[in-house]
């Protein structure tokens, strides 16, 4: 795909960018580039090549799921900041 740079001002103006002349040089050759490294991706056989999510075997590690006791409220309220009777006291954020 061919890229000049009346493309590049299209865009730039969709996305509401002013580019300063040096930029739009910069950009009309590093989009080319960029092009250029895609259609020789697509040219690549991948036939033979089973899709994967990621290049490296992972599997994740589980812990087992165990019930245990819960903290007790009154130990949580003692490092808390400000409390008000048995809950946590929090500035108000919304107006």
């Amino acid at each position: 795909m061919s890229i000049n740079k009346d493309t590049i001002k299209n865009v730039a103006h969709l996305a509401r960018i002013d580019l300063t002349p040096e930029e739009l040089e910069t950009l009309s050759v590093q989009l080319k580039d960029i092009l250029d490294f895609i259609d020789k991706l697509k040219k690549i056989d991948i036939q033979k090549i089973q899709p994967t999510s990621h290049i490296l075997p992972i599997n994740n590690v589980f812990r087992d799921d165990i019930p245990g006791d819960s903290l007790p409220y009154n130990k949580a309220l003692d490092v808390a900041p400000e409390r008000k009777g048995n809950f946590f006291s929090v500035p108000k954020i919304i107006e």
